[in-house]
């Protein structure tokens, strides 16, 4: 077989433009139980007729509508404004399904919260049903990001015979830290979710991601109108996940509609033994500022089945640097149509540097964490007044620092990340974050001098502080930022842990040798007053901090803008040792 040179982002399919233009047209399928889901159906035409020939089919199981009306009443496939690659995918020969789940949509039923039973059970029988079509022959693909990716693994696990690969996008591996990270509490970005949800099951109209969302489309036909106001009764019983949420802090909080451990039962990997034993191919594409660049390294390393990861400069909404159409092409050609690309003789993982020099940003390894990186302690040390905080910088040294010392902080209930950070993002609003100056002002910060080279950092933070405080519990957050010259404070990275979640325990998988904590209710330890020390890794990064930049640490307690920690009023006081015995201090894979 001749192979079809390609490399990432670059790939000229030999299919590229057969077809000419895409039809869509949608249905209701019914399920094993007998609940119907609604579909859009694209498929390449010629002379305005959909092709006979069987070809592979790729589908998504989306939460977000698989079709909506327009403001000028035109009815449009959601595909046009999400995932606009896929269009040159299906003219150079393949179908896509986009199926709403249950619950959701046009489709009939309720929805039980994310990633039911039910709703995986559907996505073992759409796959079949998708495969014994005639326009499919036979192979059967998947594709999406966020929820769109998550089910994606959900799917895979139950194994169906016609399921050639999958390409999650942007997808969680661990539900317990999706929702409370660290024991925290993603309130915001839970919240706003439902409420985006809720609004999509009963059909109004809103704004997504910049874009306008319309009405959920009904299915084709004369009655379709009908079908869809009676689908929209039975979402009225759909479940508040926000408030079920809400109401599980633990590991091992239960399910009230199962009596099942509810981050164990909706965690995709709780299956990733099943997933595993499948062989499936497996492309994970992530972003550094996405919710899930931790998850994705952990499915890479946590499955043994053919796989590839990019890792791109991409918060979760992202499209930016790279050719989404070629990328996927050249994955499923490999794998649906038979067509040596040459995609599995790469290394397995591609990943962007930040603020490297302009074409050579794009790297690649063999392993991960990186061979050749070297783990770094950078201790918090008095500034020049012997004090951190927004007053005096506390200082970040390489030495492990002598004497009894420490910093008094009274926590500032405002610090924030504001509004466009990686947890907003992901629920549509915008990406990018400010200048992370006052934020600092609000914390404790411990800021290196000048750099003398270029430092590259690719790897998963860890942190270690020392801390005590007059209360029982509280968050503690750190931020890793990159200082211009010019001061401007520039974020990187983050990670999160309330105290009394800080019990380190063995994970159940392989967890790249970072800290892990149970979560479990029983685990659980109030802060007494005593100095105890807090381990927690940041998201994992790739940035080049440039000579004469600056290496920070930032710690605060609280993100007021998107999570729900422990307040108390008057503020808790808290106290940051950095001493010989209790070194507090930042320990980073440099690379060398």
């Amino acid at each position: 077989m001749s192979k079809t040179p390609s490399s990432l982002g670059r790939y000229a399919s030999p299919h590229a433009d057969r077809f000419g233009e895409v039809t869509r047209t949608s249905r209701l399928i019914a399920m094993r139980d007998g609940t119907e889901l609604a579909i859009d159906l694209l498929r390449p035409t010629v002379d305005g007729e959909p092709v006979a020939e069987p070809l592979p089919a790729l589908w998504t199981h989306t939460r977000y509508q698989r079709a909506s009306i327009a403001r000028d009443g035109s009815v449009f496939s959601t595909v046009e404004n999400w995932d606009d690659w896929l269009f040159p995918v299906i003219r150079s020969g393949y179908v896509v399904v986009v199926v709403d789940v249950r619950g959701g949509g046009a489709s009939f039923g309720i929805n039980t919260g994310q990633y039911s039973r039910q709703e995986t059970d559907d996505a073992y029988d759409m796959t079949e049903w998708i495969a014994a079509q005639p326009w499919c022959d036979g192979k059967v693909g998947m594709y999406g990001r966020s929820y769109l990716g998550i089910t994606q693994y959900f799917a895979a696990a139950t194994r169906p015979p016609h399921l050639v690969t999958i390409f999650p996008e942007m997808a969680s591996f661990d539900h317990y830290d999706y929702a409370w990270g660290g024991g925290v509490f993603r309130d915001a970005s839970r919240f706003n979710w439902q409420l985006f949800c809720g609004n999509l099951d009963q059909s109004m109209p809103m704004l997504w991601k910049g874009e306008y969302q319309g009405p959920v489309a009904p299915v084709d036909g004369e009655d379709g109108p009908t079908l869809l106001e009676a689908a929209k009764r039975e979402h009225r019983d759909n479940l508040d996940w926000y408030r079920m949420l809400r109401a599980s802090p633990y590991r091992d909080s239960i399910d009230p509609t199962s009596g099942e451990r509810l981050h164990e039962t909706r965690s995709p990997n709780s299956h990733r033994a099943e997933i595993d034993a499948s062989g499936l191919p497996i492309y994970h594409l992530a972003g550094w500022y996405d919710m899930f660049p931790r998850d994705t390294l952990l499915w890479w390393k946590n499955l043994s089945n053919p796989q590839k990861v990019v890792i791109g400069p991409w918060f979760h909404v992202d499209k930016q640097s790279l050719d989404y159409t070629a990328e996927h092409l050249r994955w499923y050609d490999h794998w649906m149509k038979g067509l040596d690309t040459g995609v599995m003789d790469e290394d397995p993982i591609h990943y962007w540097t930040l603020d490297a020099p302009e074409g050579r940003e794009w790297r690649s390894t063999p392993v991960w964490p990186l061979a050749n990186q070297t783990l770094t302690a950078f201790h918090f040390a008095p500034g020049p007044s012997g004090t951190a905080g927004s007053a005096n910088d506390g200082e970040l040294v390489t030495e492990v620092p002598t004497g009894n010392s420490a910093d008094d902080y009274v926590v500032d209930p405002d610090a924030t990340t504001g509004e466009t950070n990686r947890w907003a993002n992901a629920n549509g609003g915008p990406s990018g974050y400010p200048d992370m100056a006052a934020n600092d002002a609000r914390g404790l910060t411990y800021t290196s001098g000048p750099l003398e080279a270029d430092t590259e950092v690719t790897g998963h933070p860890v942190v270690h502080i020392w801390v005590s405080s007059d209360r029982p519990d509280g968050a503690f957050y750190a931020y890793l930022e990159d200082i211009h010259p010019d001061g401007f404070s520039h974020y990187v990275s983050e990670g999160v842990l309330l105290a009394s979640n800080r019990k380190l325990s063995q994970p159940p998988w392989d967890n790249l040798d970072l800290p892990w904590h149970s979560g479990l209710q029983a685990d659980a330890e109030p802060m007494t007053g005593e100095p105890v020390e807090l381990v927690f890794d940041l998201h994992p990064t790739s940035k080049l901090f440039r000579t004469g930049h600056r290496l920070r640490v930032t710690i605060t307690c609280c993100d007021r803008d998107n999570d729900r920690v422990p307040l108390y009023d008057p503020p808790a006081k808290v106290t940051m040792y950095r001493d010989a015995e209790r070194p507090s201090r930042i320990v980073l894979p440099v690379i060398l």
